[in-house]
């Protein structure tokens, strides 16, 4: 859907705080740095990909590592018991289950869009392209050690090609990925030998691999409806602060008809009204822990007509009043 930013499964957040944890990170400091706590991130909670760039930066700066992403992705535990390694696994071939994977790549992350194409003897898995060089070098990580794993220990690249110019030492690289890597490529781009495309799964199973497919599927839809109510959320902002968060009002703001809309939210099964009151709570939530903005502000921009509306949602969602869940979450921090 347009104008929906990317995002990652929460499985690799969750991931890199063991790696980074394992390496004696201050996680504290790099994970505030967007704004979460030093914990073992939700791995059930997608991420937007938006703040790797902070995220990373802040990763850099507490660490005195100018390679924390490619030295942090070393580390990272294998990429396991998602759908899309028993979608790989059950199909026929090495290759088969590539492809299979690639069209539900966005289970994974739809930071980048993956393609894989063969030339004489090579075949060639591009899309490896992002704007942060250390959530790049990181994820290729993740990339390779699934390959590894759903192929046991057959996959190895043969050469890498990133469009960054500036980067590790060759050394670094060649101990962590296994192969030369050329910084400055047109298209970054993992290489490996063609031939294992035709490696035979030792866990295929039809039966398996139509139950998995399935649920991948199923799995992907739930994607887009999640990305249909993201895209009414960031409506209805903007109708909170004028007073006119309503079905119609929403309706006409998106283009489309009151009915359709209904319509929609039915498909997705929701409603208007849990839409409004989820993200009235989230941002209530956010602005009370992480601003200090004064209350009656953030009435006015949760959408409610007066002070004792609000503090009766607030408590109906946290069990707490807005004042003393402030309190207690600026005081934890």
């Amino acid at each position: 859907m347009s104008n929906v930013p990317s995002s990652d499964n929460g499985i690799f957040l969750w991931m890199t705080y063991q790696a980074m944890t394992k390496a004696g990170l201050d996680c504290a400091a790099i994970f505030s740095s967007v704004g979460m706590p030093d914990a073992p991130p939700d791995q059930r909670e997608r991420r937007i990909n938006s703040p790797q760039k902070r995220f990373w930066d802040a990763a850099q700066k507490v660490s005195q590592n100018a390679d924390i992403g490619l030295h942090i992705g070393s580390l990272m535990p294998p990429f396991r018991g998602q759908v899309l390694e028993y979608l790989f696994l059950s199909s026929p071939t090495f290759g088969e289950g590539l492809e299979r994977t690639l069209r539900y790549n966005r289970l994974a992350t739809d930071a980048m869009q993956f393609r894989l194409r063969v030339e004489d003897d090579v075949a060639i898995l591009s899309g490896l392209e992002h704007p942060v060089r250390h959530y790049l070098e990181h994820a290729t990580c993740i990339v390779l050690r699934f390959l590894q794993q759903v192929s046991d220990g057959e996959f190895q690249p043969c050469h890498i090609a990133f469009c960054h110019t500036q980067g590790a030492s060759q050394q670094d690289y060649q101990r962590i990925y296994g192969c030369p890597v050329t910084l400055g490529a047109g298209e970054g781009a993992i290489h490996f030998d063609a031939s294992l495309l035709t490696r035979s799964s030792l866990a295929a199973e039809p039966e398996l691999l139509a139950m998995h497919e399935q649920l991948a599927a199923e799995k992907l839809a739930d994607l887009r409806r999640r990305d249909f109510v993201l895209k009414l959320e960031r409506e209805l902002g903007g109708l909170l602060e004028q007073g006119e968060a309503s079905l119609d009002t929403l309706a006409a703001k998106l283009g489309i008809s009151t009915r359709n809309l209904r319509t929609e939210l039915e498909g997705a099964g929701t409603s208007f009204k849990v839409v409004l009151n989820q993200y009235r709570e989230r941002l209530a939530r956010r602005l009370l822990a992480r601003t200090s903005e004064p209350l009656d502000q953030i009435i006015y921009l949760t959408g409610f007509s007066e002070p004792a509306a609000f503090t009766r949602a607030f408590k109906r969602w946290t069990g707490e009043t807005p004042s003393a869940y402030r309190k207690r979450l600026h005081e934890l921090n």
